[in-house]
């Protein structure tokens, strides 16, 4: 007995060890690390090199719920309240009502690709229905992805929040299948359900939140009892809203969403573990998920369910997306980024072990379908969402400069942060800016010697800067030390070529620059009233509206979000480019600059003919 509990722990141990020195390896290949860990479980597996033998759906589910509830707490913690103000509206529509439409769709073409009868055509669907949390983060936060404001806090929230939908779905569903009910037996107690599942959810997961801070304010601690009080609140509220009928997963994302923007006692220390404490749930889950599967058995589905994966990738989930999205005033590219973002992963997994527990009698059909459309939903999209990201402009170039910021802990809840820089060209200090008294460094780096700020003299390249300040004046530190906060505004490619005012009215840019004014807008109105209005007054740096072949595009905001300062700039080529192979991408290129240069040129003497005929 001993000894087997010593080998479970020596391969359960070397297993997640592998795992996080394989992830050296997946990072310089630029491979999707969530498919890195599922692999792992796979090759662990029966049918693999080790041949661990894992059938244990119920336990399984166990993990996955428990990992996965870590995983939201942790993402909801990290998810300012500036992400809900600015997509809230879309992200939520995505969560609830494009779950519904993408489970439909998947499930008519299950119903048409495996002849599976309706029910639970419909329970596949609604398993592969929400995008997964964990590799949407992944790839958004950990990635070093940059992406527009508002497209990235639109993905980050429904990847966070819609789980609920598609675990209420999945669990009716395969209760449904069990019974042997049909569709026609569904009454008006379902809709009642789901309010009573997300609105439970919500209050409690808020109310949940404030608990936790209110304790933690109120309860004097170790300091190393306090990560671990908060993830056992987190976890227990988890467990108590899905005992009474809630949503545990939408609860414990709202708790930390409630907690996370709050004050909490020795907060910095509570991050870097939870950030440990992620990782491991996200290894963990992912290893314990490919270990149930058993490859030996895909060859029965493969080839529908890697029809039905493609059929979610570029038809369901682009359909679902562009319905729900349209009243929110996207544009064409974020939307389709946003299609293109809808990754499936260990939630799916972990929803196709219900029919199993359930005991449908398709149940490993269903789950061996889900793993298939999983594992090519990492490897198409995760392998290339940062360059579809790149070839539709919403990635924001990363400002240089900043390397670190690290939370203080100090008495009294004098709320600082140790900033670093690296000192890179273009920064403000390096042109002859002055700095400060209360923005002068502690401490300065130079060639591996600290001096103190007086004997360093004038700033240089290549120094690092170490200053204490309220994370208040973190942004206005940026202006100082590094480029300003977003990219450079001398990248023409995202910011165009020249630059406009926000005062200046959409006829009189027509007229200077030759070009046609945008359909459905009044010429007379102001850049700024205009993208004020097209954006719902929450418009981001990148954001743009369409003339003729040029676009007019937000380069910098105030303070209050309110636009500083335009450009207007070529329209990028259209997305269909991702469809040509790369031989062929690479003749038309040329073809394409000499395209873009006769266009520039077309702008700049247009603007100089009219200021001749004005003078």
């Amino acid at each position: 007995m001993l000894d087997a509990v010593n080998i479970a722990i020596l391969f359960g141990a070397g297993l997640i060890t592998l795992s996080i020195f394989t992830s050296l390896l997946s990072m310089r290949v630029g491979a999707p690390l969530l498919l890195v860990f599922l692999l792992m479980g796979l090759a662990a597996g029966e049918d693999g090199l080790i041949g661990i033998e894992f059938d244990d759906a119920p336990a399984a589910y166990f993990v996955g719920s428990l990992a996965l509830a870590v995983i939201l707490f942790d993402s909801g913690f990290g998810t300012p309240l500036k992400s809900f103000r600015l997509a809230a509206g879309p992200a939520l529509a995505l969560a609830t009502v494009g779950v519904l439409l993408t489970a439909g769709l998947v499930g008519v073409a299950a119903r048409l690709l495996m002849g599976l009868d309706w029910i639970q055509a419909l329970l596949l669907g609604a398993i592969v229905s929400s995008t997964d949390a964990a590799a949407v983060f992944f790839l958004l936060r950990v990635g070093g992805m940059k992406l527009r404001d508002r497209v990235r806090s639109t993905l980050e929230i429904e990847s966070g929040s819609n789980d609920p939908m598609a675990v209420f779905l999945t669990i009716l569903l395969a209760d449904m299948a069990a019974a042997g009910i049909g569709l026609g037996d569904l009454g008006p107690e379902v809709a009642l359900t789901v309010v009573q599942q997300l609105g439970l959810g919500l209050v409690c997961g808020f109310a949940g939140g404030k608990a936790i801070v209110f304790v933690m304010r109120r309860v004097r601690l170790d300091a190393m009892l306090s990560p671990l009080t908060v993830l056992s609140l987190a976890l227990t509220l988890f467990g108590l809203v899905s005992v009474v009928g809630g949503s545990g997963f939408l609860a414990v994302y709202v708790a930390g969403v409630t907690a996370g923007n709050d004050t909490l006692p020795q907060a910095a220390m509570l991050k870097r573990f939870q950030a440990g404490m992620t990782w491991l749930a996200q290894i963990v889950m992912f290893l314990t998920l490919g270990l149930l599967a058993t490859p030996s058995s895909f060859g029965a589905v493969a080839w529908p369910a890697v029809a039905l994966a493609v059929f979610l990738i570029v038809a369901a989930r682009p359909l679902a997306v562009w319905l729900v999205l349209l009243p929110f005033r996207f544009t064409a590219r974020e939307t389709l980024f946003a299609s293109w973002v809808g990754l499936r992963g260990a939630v799916s997994i972990l929803l196709a072990i219900v029919p199993m527990v359930a005991g449908i009698e398709d149940g490993q059909t269903l789950f061996n379908t889900a793993f298939i459309i999983v594992l090519v939903s990492l490897v198409v999209q995760g392998w290339s969402v940062r360059a579809v990201a790149h070839r539709l402009g919403m990635l924001v170039p990363s400002r240089s400069g900043l390397v670190e910021r690290f939370e203080l802990e100090l008495p009294d809840r004098a709320g600082h942060e140790l900033v670093i820089y690296r000192i890179t060209e273009h920064a403000a200090v390096t042109e002859g800016e002055r700095v400060p008294r209360w923005a002068r460094p502690a401490l300065v780096v130079r060639d591996g010697r600290s001096l103190p700020w007086r004997q360093a003299g004038a700033l240089r390249l290549g120094d690092y800067v170490y200053v204490f300040i309220n994370p208040r004046y973190v942004p206005l530190l940026d202006r100082l030390f590094a480029r300003p906060d977003g990219p450079d505004l001398s990248d023409t490619a995202f910011f165009g070529d020249f630059p406009l005012s926000p005062d200046a009215t959409i006829d009189g840019v027509a007229a200077l620059y030759g070009l046609p004014t945008p359909p459905g807008l009044d010429p007379t109105r102001t850049l700024a009233e205009t993208f004020e209005l097209v954006f719902d007054g929450r418009a981001t740096p990148g954001d743009r509206i369409p003339m003729g072949a040029a676009e007019i595009i937000v380069r910098e905001l105030d303070d209050e979000g309110e636009i500083r300062s335009l450009g207007l700039g070529l329209a990028p080529v259209p997305a269909r480019r991702l469809l040509l192979p790369a031989w062929l991408a690479r003749l038309v290129a040329p073809l394409a600059r000499v395209r873009d240069a006769g266009t520039r040129l077309k702008l700049r003497l247009g603007r100089r003919r009219r200021r001749a005929m004005e003078g």
